[in-house]
């Protein structure tokens, strides 16, 4: 019984590794890049937040510096970020993003890019910015599970 449960082990294992082998990141990095890009566009829709909200999973942690310091996951983060990113669909006028670099590690992905918008507040003001940030992901099962952006 103990061979059994021995080669089970073992068999359960490396198809985990052969499957974490599988994952192809550069790809990741590129579609999931490309989809939150897809969220700050002037035509920014509910379905461009859907897609992007279908990288994350349903208990994503979001730390960004200095609006949210927390990086805890919680069990309706996705719902949150669901809520707070819809008020900011179609706000921005122009937006354009770029990926410098990025760099991957044992289910986790660092993305160096840049991004910079104009847009309209609700008071009819304009605003426009343009920054340069650090954006490190923990995945889980192909998925991200903690977002962390550090930027100035």
């Amino acid at each position: 019984m103990f061979k059994l449960f021995s080669m089970l082990a073992i068999l359960v294992s490396t198809t985990t590794l052969a499957n974490d082998d599988k994952f192809d990141y550069d790809d990741f990095v590129k579609q999931y890049h490309q989809a939150m890009t897809n969220t700050q566009k002037p035509n920014a829709s509910k379905d461009d937040l859907e897609h992007y909200l279908s990288y994350l999973t349903d208990d994503v942690g979001n730390q960004h510096f200095p609006n949210a310091p927390d990086d805890s996951r919680e069990p309706d983060g996705k719902k949150l970020m669901r809520k707070g990113m819809s008020r900011y669909l179609g706000v921005h006028t122009d937006y354009e993003a770029k990926i410098i670099d990025y760099i991957v590690g044992y289910n986790s992905v660092a993305i160096k890019h840049t991004f910079s918008a104009k847009g309209l507040r609700s008071d009819g003001s304009e605003f426009s910015y343009s920054k340069e940030v650090l954006d490190v992901l923990e995945l889980e099962n192909g998925k991200v599970s903690v977002i962390r952006r550090y930027g100035k």
